[in-house]
């Protein structure tokens, strides 16, 4: 199986990460090996230029059509 090796981590982080590893009853590469397991399979995130595009393409999906007003049909169901 691979390995990894990195260096100069800063101790506070350490000591969080041992802390963490403490509380969860296990050891601290067993807790690294979680974490790092974890963030490989989050799904990654759009940058903020890939979420406009992405909406953009959604917008143009719908095509040109226009949405009647909310508020006039939410009037017309109050007075019924």
């Amino acid at each position: 199986m691979p390995q990894a090796l990195i260096r100069n981590i800063d101790a506070d982080v350490m000591a969080k990460l041992r802390d963490r590893a403490k509380k969860h009853g296990r050891s601290l590469q067993a807790e690294l090996k979680i974490i790092l397991d974890q963030a490989a399979r989050e799904p990654e995130r759009l940058t903020v230029e890939e979420f406009i595009q992405e909406t953009a393409k959604l917008r143009k999906s719908f095509g040109a059509k226009v949405f009647p007003d909310s508020a006039r049909l939410i009037r017309a169901d109050r007075e019924r």
